[in-house]
């Protein structure tokens, strides 16, 4: 559902971890389209509520996706005359504050917090990720301070911690149960939202998966979506740490395939842009 203010739209890109960038009006002088405080919300391809609309607006969103672009967090302040040459017969000024928020990562949740799961955790640690780690024993988890970017969460109810994922997050199932990993991979698979649904165990616990699956109901395409055994048959061996090593290996060619994917979602935005801008200069211009 689109969100209707600019602050629904925060709330949203926040909880699904997606990049924006907040556009206020601060100071102004003499008429303009909006009192200061106005808001908007920019993110890669969608623009929330407004600041006034016209040219000014117009422009602010290309130098909202231009700083977004360039993959940092900061806060900038331009100046907009609002005269003629911007397409506003205002002729008030108007200074705009870009605060731009990058995404902090995919959003990996593991549940299990066994051998395997803590030698991987500090290797996807020093990732883009955001990850949540979930099991149902607070003693099996490291009592060092984890990275800012690792949430340990103790549940009784860990499949209810599914439910409550953000849209396009990651699943890594490796549990002490096989049934509680089969009540995850079943929840998991039933959001066709989850972009990654992957279990460690063998192939006759993946084969024995995907008959009970099917018996109960899903698809063959949901069930396809299963990563069973997960990570890269080509890195050998059973110790926990050669295990961790071969899924984070899995995981970081998935993560480089997602972010080359995004940089060209924004590289074709920004050619919509230019050429949008290029159009509207020369109505100006005709105009004038």
């Amino acid at each position: 559902m689109r969100p209707d203010s600019w602050f629904e739209a925060l709330h949203q890109c926040q909880q699904q971890g997606t990049a924006y960038v907040l556009v206020t009006v601060l100071a102004t002088a003499g008429s303009t389209p909006r009192d200061g405080g106005s808001k908007m919300i920019v993110t890669d391809d969608s623009e929330f509520d407004t600041i006034g609309g016209g040219h000014l607006e117009f422009l602010a969103t290309q130098q909202a996706r231009r700083l977004m672009a360039s993959g940092k967090e900061q806060q900038v302040v331009e100046h907009y005359p609002l005269a003629s040459k911007l397409g506003q017969c205002c002729g008030g000024a108007t200074n705009v504050l870009f605060e731009v928020m990058i995404a902090h990562g995919q959003h990996l949740a593991v549940f299990g917090a066994g051998h395997v799961a803590k030698a991987l955790l500090p290797i996807l640690a020093q990732l883009p990720l955001q990850i949540t780690w979930i099991d149902q024993r607070s003693e099996l988890f490291p009592a060092e301070i984890l990275p800012n970017n690792v949430k340990v969460i103790v549940s009784e109810e860990p499949v209810e911690e599914l439910k409550a994922l953000a849209q396009s997050a990651w699943v890594l199932i490796m549990t002490h149960n096989h049934q509680l990993d089969y009540e995850l991979v079943g929840a998991s698979l039933a959001r066709a939202d989850i972009a990654y649904v992957g279990m460690i165990g063998s192939d006759t616990k993946a084969r024995r998966f995907h008959s009970k699956l099917s018996h109960h109901g899903l698809s063959q395409e949901q069930i396809q979506r299963l990563v069973s055994p997960v990570g890269l048959a080509d890195i050998p061996g059973k110790k926990p740490i050669e295990v961790a090593v071969s899924i984070a290996a899995q995981l970081i060619i998935l993560l480089n395939n997602e972010q080359a994917e995004v940089a060209q979602r924004s590289k074709t935005q920004q050619q919509k842009d230019w050429l949008q801008s290029k159009q509207l200069a020369k109505l100006m211009e005709g105009s004038l």
